[in-house]
């Protein structure tokens, strides 16, 4: 059986990571979005255990999926990834 897998910005989306569709894509296609190191469109497909990192301005937000779910309600959307890392930057 094959491992369950979701559209980048959808996910960013169903977890809350980002609370918006459109401004999800906006930031894989701004370069803000990176999937296991990588920079990653939105169409990008994305399974258990990848990691996805997050630029929000000088806010970085690394997370690892946990579970991929189409509808999960606002208290249980934490569930669906572990925070690896949340780290602020200085601006220059």
């Amino acid at each position: 059986m094959s491992s369950p897998e979701m559209r980048l910005d959808k996910f960013l989306k169903v977890s809350r990571i980002i609370k918006r569709r459109t401004v999800a894509k906006e930031a894989c296609n701004g370069g803000r979005v990176k999937v296991n190191g990588r920079e990653a469109k939105p169409g990008k497909y994305i399974g258990l255990e990848d990691e996805i990192e997050v630029t929000f301005g000088n806010r970085i937000l690394k997370v690892v999926v946990q579970d991929i779910s189409s509808h999960v309600p606002a208290k249980k959307a934490p569930q669906l990834y572990d925070v690896l890392e949340e780290r602020y930057v200085d601006s220059e």
